[in-house]
């Protein structure tokens, strides 16, 4: 526990300095001035402060520090009315006791907000991961197929007289290479589909992007779509949930080769692209399909608003709300000279929220 909290505490070293230094000055202010006023109040914005750290364990430490730091002046103060100092001091601990339970039920009550989003993104990953379920059974059965054919290759290899070893050799470590290739289909949707809470790393967006694609591979080959990718190989990491950024490119894409379906097989094209600039990146699918109506790209986002006959309008709901927890934001717009961009922004250097 303490351990824990040691490590809680660098993360954000600033921000408690900060806390500490307005605690401080306040504490000298009720102790040394000699207005009969509920000096010990301002301890309400330490409090109200202490909430971005996003703990209810550190709003009641903050909490208690203040109350106890109220009683402490009280007693260290050496001037003015004593009786009208004791009514300011409970006055002062009502207040700080108030605000800290408050803050603690509104946290708790953001926490579980946050804890349902995530389950709900989850839910939709799983559905989309449903759809693909025979995009990822053919991928993860072509490494398989491969590994029994040049498993009983080297058998041949082995039992033949004189044994040819060297082919043997060669068959085995193509085996190898497939059991890695099936493995690494394995663990994208391991990933993909795992419950955890919301992460805060650095990583490679185009390595993230590159992983969804090898995702939907089988579904362009049937498809029959023309792929194109623009991912910039020199970008710098961003901060936020991996996963969760790969939820919304992989809804994106699967709405682009669905919108892709209708299309006469010469102009079906797919464009995946990742830049920087300036202080932000930008992610965009661009495909040729049928496009969405611009009376309609205004609501595309909004939660159970839809465009498919069978769609239940919470996939770019769930998208918006993922990139604006990113700090960032969604966008859709015509694509020239037809189809549909689809597309987000982030901020370099940002933080997601809690």
């Amino acid at each position: 526990m303490r351990r824990e909290f040691l490590k809680y505490l660098f993360e954000m070293p600033l921000f408690w300095l900060g806390i500490a230094v307005l605690a401080g000055l306040i504490f000298i202010g009720d102790t040394i001035t000699d207005l009969e006023i509920a000096f010990a109040v301002l301890y309400v914005s330490v409090i109200l402060l202490s909430v971005h750290s996003g703990r209810t364990g550190a709003i009641a430490v903050v909490g208690v520090v203040c109350a106890v730091l109220t009683i402490l002046s009280y007693f260290l103060t050496r001037h003015g009315a004593s009786q009208a100092g004791l009514i300011n001091s409970i006055l002062s601990l009502i207040a700080i006791g108030a605000t800290t339970y408050l803050a603690i039920r509104i946290e708790r009550l953001d926490a579980r907000a946050r804890q349902a989003q995530s389950e709900l993104a989850r839910m939709s990953r799983l559905t989309i991961v449903g759809e693909l379920g025979t995009s990822i059974a053919h991928e993860v059965s072509q490494p398989i197929t491969a590994i029994a054919a040049n498993g009983n290759a080297a058998l041949r290899w082995l039992s033949a007289t004189p044994a040819d070893q060297n082919e043997a050799r060669r068959a085995i470590e193509r085996i190898v290479m497939d059991a890695d290739r099936a493995g690494d289909v394995i663990g994208r949707v391991r990933r993909l589909v795992a419950q955890s809470s919301p992460s805060r790393d650095m990583f490679d967006l185009t390595d993230a992007i590159t992983d969804v694609l090898e995702l939907v591979r089988s579904e362009i080959r049937k498809g029959q779509i023309l792929l194109r990718t623009e991912l910039a190989s020199d970008l710098p990491p961003v901060t936020g949930d991996r996963v969760q950024l790969q939820q919304v490119m992989l809804n994106f894409i699967m709405n682009a080769i669905e919108a892709l379906t209708d299309v006469v097989l010469e102009e079906r094209e797919l464009l995946v692209s990742v830049a920087a600039a300036e202080s932000k990146i930008t992610v965009s699918v661009r495909d040729t399909g049928v496009g969405v109506p611009s009376a309609k790209l205004d609501r595309i986002f909004e939660a159970f608003y839809t465009t498919k006959p069978n769609g239940m309008g919470m996939g770019l709901a769930i998208s918006r709300s993922i990139i604006e927890a990113h700090g960032g934001a969604v966008y859709a717009a015509p694509n020239f000279p037809y189809g549909t961009v689809f597309g987000f922004t982030l901020p370099l250097g940002g933080k997601t929220k809690g």
